[in-house]
């Protein structure tokens, strides 16, 4: 399965959730790829700490050879990196990505991605994070997938901005990818004790919303596990936090 992760609001977890089941998947030896089109390389940092510094080809570089007319030559597999556990890789992001945007965009290259990965035929499982905006690499990044996992975080603004998000969504599905689903809503930082919490929920499964039954609390664990570059499943694997994220991983691959 070919996943990415979206939403067009920043803070709602979207590297925290794409990496720690990314890092779950390989945990379970399945051959895992996490791709970081986010300029703020949150997922990099995340997986590989300060040996991010020390890549020697990433996103930028495929997309830059994208616009040379040189992609036939130049495969992703050029520009995958090991991180420190097995089976998970990385293809890591670059804050010049967004010295590229204008140009791809103009030069409609949204389907580079997609043809790329499909040559990845080695990988179990891939995992796409996406920047904080409906912009080239998140058409490309959904262009390219499978599933589309939506993080959510419960106030009444993320409430609003999902409609209009799930409707850029199908109008990927009408327009380039008819196969793409919304494989469900991950309600993240969930306060369980919070009416508000309780009540935006109900909201959405109330108009039929793909809300997943696996929810992500919110936790110091995070953080630490940030600080450290450790997903959570090497971090803390006994936490309650870790088993919230193999509840989230076993709904999605039953």
């Amino acid at each position: 399965m070919r996943r990415v992760v979206f939403n067009q609001k920043g803070g709602v977890g979207k590297s925290s959730i794409t990496a720690n089941l990314a890092a779950i998947s390989a945990s379970k030896g399945l051959k895992t790829l996490l791709v970081d089109l986010d300029p703020q390389c949150n997922s990099s940092h995340y997986l590989l700490g300060e040996g991010v510094n020390d890549v020697k080809s990433d996103i930028f570089d495929f997309f830059t050879q994208v616009l040379e007319l040189r992609n036939k030559g130049a495969a992703l597999e050029d520009h995958i990196s090991a991180t420190p556990h097995p089976d998970l890789h990385l293809i890591a992001s670059n804050p010049q990505l967004g010295d590229l945007h204008s140009k791809l965009e103009a030069k409609h290259k949204i389907y580079k991605l997609r043809d790329a990965l499909n040559e990845l035929n080695h990988y179990d499982a891939v995992y796409i994070d996406t920047p904080p905006a409906f912009n080239f690499y998140t058409l490309s990044a959904l262009v390219a997938a499978q599933g589309c996992l939506i993080p959510f975080d419960c106030d009444e603004f993320s409430r609003q901005a999902l409609y209009a998000l799930l409707e850029n969504v199908q109008e990927v599905q009408d327009d380039h990818n008819p196969d793409l689903i919304v494989e469900g809503i991950v309600v993240n930082q969930y306060q369980p004790r919070a009416n508000l919490s309780r009540q935006i929920v109900d909201s959405l499964r109330d108009d039929q919303l793909p809300v997943l039954d696996s929810f992500v609390s919110s936790s110091i664990k995070m953080k630490e596990s940030h600080n450290e570059s450790l997903p959570l499943i090497h971090y803390a694997p006994s936490h309650k936090l870790t088993r919230e994220f193999l509840a989230l991983f076993a709904e999605l691959n039953p």
